[in-house]
């Protein structure tokens, strides 16, 4: 857990279950208290605490011999288009600077898989269900450590042109290039999670650290879903900058962004 918190230990628990469950992780079962003991490193009456809020809040189930269930995903289980909230960004901004800053870091890449796409997937790239993808996931790392927890999903027919080799030595956005991809412009959201027992491992931070959370949806310039990403990164190392500036009637001004950048340190 983390010790600098100033949370007690069961409601830091909560948090990152709460947040679990939005994300739709438990699907097919809460896990045991023995188990969330064991993974949180806490008693018996601290789990229970946890899950006792959660019940309250009617997010689980909790039945003797039955275990404990999800009763309802806050909202991930079905994946929702970035939407008019979201900030768009332009190849000359955004896009550019991800690249460099790609080529300014090293990769380590966890995972490479081919694979039906999964209906949340599916809606986000304009896919049918089941139609092949690739999920890649990887830890970008600076000279002072662990940067960001990528997980990245193209359609198959782009992504057969580049691996686990390729994606370790070039940014993705180079390599959806040069398999002819003529990369337009993106959708991008920010939010905040807390770390889960793998992020935490991923990133060597504290079980229930804050992270940033990026979700970026990728066009090309037939304004057609090439890749669909989802990004975890530490906000110690990484920050994300905008330029804005007034357009509009003296009566009706408006903040616009002028450029967007996203630096690490």
């Amino acid at each position: 857990m983390n010790q600098a918190m100033p949370l007690p230990k069961y409601h830091q628990i909560y948090l990152v279950l709460r947040e679990q469950l939005h994300d739709g992780k438990f699907a097919q079962g809460v896990p045991s208290e023995l188990a969330l003991m064991q993974q949180f490193s806490v008693a018996r009456v601290t789990v229970r605490r946890a899950l006792a809020q959660l019940a309250q809040e009617g997010l689980i189930s909790r039945e003797p011999g039955r275990g404990t269930r999800a009763l309802a995903p806050l909202g991930a289980a079905k994946a929702k288009p970035v939407g008019p909230k979201s900030q768009r960004a332009q190849l000359t901004g955004l896009l550019e600077n991800l690249v460099t800053m790609g080529l300014r870091t090293t990769v380590k890449v966890l995972s490479v898989q081919y694979l039906p796409a999964p209906e949340e997937v599916a809606m986000a790239l304009q896919l049918q269900v089941g139609d092949g993808v690739q999920k890649a996931q990887r830890v970008r790392l600076t000279k002072d450590g662990p940067l960001s927890h990528i997980t990245t999903w193209v359609p198959e027919t782009i992504a057969r042109n580049f691996g686990r080799k390729e994606l370790a030595q070039k940014p993705i956005l180079m390599l959806l290039e040069e398999s002819g991809v003529k990369v337009g412009r993106a959708e991008q959201s920010i939010s905040a999670k807390l770390a889960d027992a793998s992020m935490a491992q991923h990133l060597d931070v504290a079980l229930g650290s804050a992270l940033l959370a990026v979700s970026r949806l990728i066009y090309d310039t037939e304004d057609k879903p090439i890749q669909w990403l989802h990004g975890l990164y530490r906000p110690d190392r990484y920050e994300y900058q905008m330029q804005l500036s007034r357009v509009g009637s003296i009566d009706a001004k408006v903040w616009v962004s002028k450029e967007l950048s996203a630096n690490f340190h």
